[in-house]
């Protein structure tokens, strides 16, 4: 067994350090800007064509909360080198593998993380615009230099939780081929059959790496509620 941990692991952190932990940051990242605009533009009080946006946008996140993940991986991969239209796409949609990913994965976390977001922004009290707009500030302005940043704060703990388990959701990805950690233990699994052994090596991995994320929240959220409180003195 432990001839096995030992040949075993070093193979499970590579996987995970050169597909895992880069698919889950750039997703994240992707699906952050995605969230943001997702949740400005829903909270907006424009009318008459915008309205049309807003309607696309809710639409998107209802789409992408109300189905799952691994049916969302297998349309993108799987589904969309058969969206083939004459004289625009005569050979479908083809993606590799870890573009697919990083697509599927951000447009997902950008679902969700848009309703953390939004939920954020609407908790800053309305009065703050108010002030914003007294001293000459537009619009913009008092978006990114006061309500965002108090935003963060409340937005940061769940935000960082959905990081979290878009590290583990990452696992997913193996259906599709991408070769990160879950799919390298299945891959040894097949090998010496020890599926067992395998499977929970692998799941020990990935506790290893969310527990080493969840210290890193709390110190985030300990630095910007310093932050904060320094700002507010």
């Amino acid at each position: 067994m432990w001839e096995i941990i030992k040949t075993s692991l070093p193979q499970l952190l590579a996987a995970g350090f050169k597909y895992t932990i880069p698919l889950a940051i750039i997703s994240f990242f992707f699906g952050l800007i995605i969230a943001l605009v997702t949740a400005l533009i829903r909270l907006s009080r424009q009318r008459g064509a915008f309205m049309i946006l807003k309607w696309i946008t809710s639409f998107y996140v209802w789409l992408f909360r109300s189905t799952p993940l691994l049916v969302q991986l297998f349309i993108v991969f799987f589904g969309l080198p058969y969206l083939r239209i004459k004289g625009v796409l005569p050979h479908g949609i083809k993606l590799e593998p870890f573009t697919a990913g990083i697509i599927t994965f951000s447009l997902n976390t950008g679902a969700y993380a848009s309703e953390t977001i939004r939920a954020a922004i609407s908790s800053v009290p309305t009065g703050q615009w108010e002030a914003g707009a007294a001293i000459g500030m537009t619009r913009l302005q008092i978006l990114w230099r006061i309500i965002l940043p108090q935003a963060l704060r409340v937005a940061l703990p769940p935000l960082s939780n959905s990081f979290i388990s878009l590290v583990k959701d990452t696992s997913l990805a193996a259906s599709i081929t991408i070769m990160e950690m879950f799919a390298v233990s299945q891959q040894i699994a097949a090998e010496n059959y020890q599926p067992l052994l395998m499977y929970t090596l692998v799941a020990m991995v990935y506790a290893a790496f969310t527990t080493i994320l969840s210290y890193f929240q709390g110190y985030l959220e300990r630095v910007v509620d310093r932050q904060v409180n320094a700002n507010n003195r």
